[in-house]
């Protein structure tokens, strides 16, 4: 059983400034989950007090039953991956992958089975006698993994450990580790400032920011139904477009006002739109919810917008269409289509099933 828990965990550097100001959160056992958030929100700092080599300035922390706060990091039976693999370059990848069950003093025929075993899983046999110079990014990640898994740990803890491989490489790896996951059935946490690898390997991702946790959810949950303009940015990619709009009424209904643009609103967003009735909010649409194809265009014609493009990113499949429409920058994803060219108006529809509504000052979901 490795379930992790948080329970009002306190961490400052300075006594006076908390990096962490009051963390809650329970990582269930053989779950793999994944902290995101931009750069300095505390997701590594988190992961560092779950190995024990950052202390918990106050709160509890602990593995399965047993409070660990005061625990050395020898005996938490954890494994961390660190983003800078931090192999032994005068030892080669099986003196690497060995040298942490040679501590233990574990019988030699254990620790070469455990090795060759781990080598095989992850196509690394053929490089035991080379040392980490002669192998590649992709290689050395590789045996930094191995290094983890032949120790047989109860908790993995992966800090940005695909961060310098290049694009190719990371998507093999991503769908090797989450490979490892399914057979090793084991806790995996992972950081990651990439939300494109909390989307496709968590099963549930933390969305960080400045130490607090903003939205614990499935990756489906967080991007369909964000709790905030925050989550709703930081989750998808290109980001939730977002537009200041107002709420007005006619002929029965609700309409997000903004340009000269009248959206109409699904009539499940009436009950909680009625408090902001000729009120400012702020509209949020997905790039991939803006349509170029004319069969998404309602008859009267009253999801339509027109932007004006001054970029179009060539995606082979796709484009990216970026504009502003009142100061509001926009970025539509749509099917490529030669017809489409840099600085013209492009007519597109809004896929009204997919609006986001939040309240300008909270910046709280309304509604979605």
């Amino acid at each position: 059983m490795a379930t992790i828990t948080f329970k009002n965990v306190v961490k400052s550097y300075d006594g006076v400034n908390n990096v962490i100001p009051g963390l809650d959160l329970e990582i269930k056992d053989r779950e793999f989950i994944i902290l995101v958030g931009p750069s300095g929100c505390g997701k590594s700092t988190i992961l560092r007090m779950i190995a024990g080599l950052e202390e918990v300035t106050s709160g509890d922390l602990f593995i399965a039953d047993k409070r660990v706060n005061d625990v050395a990091p020898k005996d938490r039976d954890i494994a961390m991956v660190f983003q800078s693999y931090a192999l032994y370059p005068h030892m080669t990848v099986y003196k690497n992958m060995a040298f942490g069950l040679s501590l233990r003093k574990m019988p030699k025929e254990d620790i070469d089975r455990k090795v060759t075993q781990v080598a095989k899983i992850l196509d690394i046999e053929k490089y035991l006698k080379r040392k980490p110079k002669a192998l590649s990014g992709g290689q050395r990640q590789r045996v930094a993994l191995g290094r983890a898994m032949v120790r047989e740990p109860s908790v993995f803890l992966l800090d940005e450990p695909l961060s310098n491989l290049d694009a190719k490489l990371r998507t093999e790896m991503r769908s090797q580790i989450t490979q490892l996951h399914n057979d090793l059935q084991a806790t995996f946490i992972y950081v990651t400032h990439d939300q494109t690898e909390a989307m496709t390997m968590a099963d549930r991702i933390v969305v960080l920011k400045d130490g607090i946790v903003n939205q614990i959810d499935t990756p489906q949950n967080l991007y369909n139904h964000p709790c905030n303009m925050f989550v709703a940015g930081f989750i998808g990619s290109p980001q939730m477009n977002f537009i200041n709009a107002k709420i007005i009424a006619a002929d029965g209904k609700l309409y997000a006002s903004f340009s000269d643009y009248k959206i109409p609103l699904l009539e499940r967003m009436c009950d909680p739109l009625k408090e902001y009735i000729d009120k400012d909010v702020v509209i949020g649409i997905r790039p991939e919810n803006f349509h170029s194809e004319k069969f998404y265009f309602k008859e009267d014609e009253s999801n339509k917008i027109e932007l004006f493009t001054n970029i179009v990113e060539m995606m082979g499949s796709e484009l990216n269409l970026y504009g502003e429409i009142d100061g509001n920058k926009i970025v539509a994803k749509v099917p490529s289509n030669p017809n489409i060219k840099l600085n013209s108006n492009v007519s597109l529809a809004i896929n009204t099933e997919k609006i986001h509504i939040f309240d300008k000052d909270t910046q709280n979901v309304i509604c979605d």
